[in-house]
């Protein structure tokens, strides 16, 4: 990642981001909370990346080196709170889920004139008693790769997510045994390769869908077998199905 900008203070706001855009390793003193009303959000950090939906918000504490990056038209809403107030208790990025109402109050709040009426800290109070008691995800995350052999493994897979050669295959032209590999995922991601796949595979199906590619196409690009084999799969993950995942911003 690039020598990172220092943000002093995280902004409240809402950011338009054009399809492929995005913003640059930057840090900022106060938490933050970002939220792609609409499109898809990339947020990579030197610990991988995590993808988030409209569905999805994500958590990035103070100080973290992070960038931003637009996979459709997006709209970025950031809430930023003082690094000394942590309402979710939370040390490292995370994803949350943004049922209906926190959507609400997230795009109001970022929407809104920044000024300290009393209407605007009611908000911003019922935002954040909604943010704790929102649901900790399983995120579509994918943790860096440090040892050579399986960053060259994590590579090609990344280049091709159809790709659905084994693990002993792979490891065939990183020069790593298939039991090696296994131990160097399960040590420096806390997944075992076809979990690792699958959270490959569901991060390019997302930005897929938010460049409006069709959904058998999405399914072939990105390995699966068939169309109903990735709705089936995407809907147990997200709890919707591909075509009902894109939420007007």
């Amino acid at each position: 990642m690039p020598v990172p900008r220092h943000v002093p203070v995280a902004p409240t706001h809402v950011r338009p981001l054009p399809a492929g855009g995005g913003i640059d390793a930057h840090r900022h003193d106060d938490h933050q909370i970002v939220y792609a009303g609409r499109g898809v959000l990339a947020i990579t950090t030197d610990a991988g990346s995590w993808v988030a939906p409209a569905t999805r918000a994500i958590w990035i504490p103070a100080g973290t080196v992070h960038a931003h990056r637009a996979y459709g038209e997006t709209d970025m809403h950031t809430v930023g709170l003082p690094a000394a107030e942590n309402p979710l208790g939370l040390r490292a990025p995370t994803v949350l889920t943004v049922a209906p109402l926190l959507r609400e109050l997230i795009l109001a709040y970022t929407r809104a004139p920044r000024d300290d009426t009393p209407e605007r800290r009611r908000l911003r109070a019922v935002l954040l008693d909604r943010l704790r008691v929102s649901p900790r995800q399983q995120p579509v995350h994918l943790p860096t790769a440090r040892d050579p052999r399986l960053a060259a493994v994590c590579a090609a897979l990344w280049e091709n997510p159809a790709d659905d050669r084994t693990l002993a295959a792979l490891g065939a032209e990183a020069g790593a045994s298939a039991r090696t590999l296994s131990r160097l995922f399960a040590a420096e991601t806390g997944m075992s390769f076809p979990q690792w796949r699958m959270q490959l595979r569901l991060q390019h199906a997302l930005r897929l869908l938010a460049e409006d590619t069709p959904v058998t196409a999405v399914a072939h690009r990105c390995g699966w077998s068939s169309a109903s084999a990735f709705i089936d799969v995407f809907r147990r993950a997200f709890g919707h199905t591909p075509g009902a995942h894109r939420i007007p911003g």
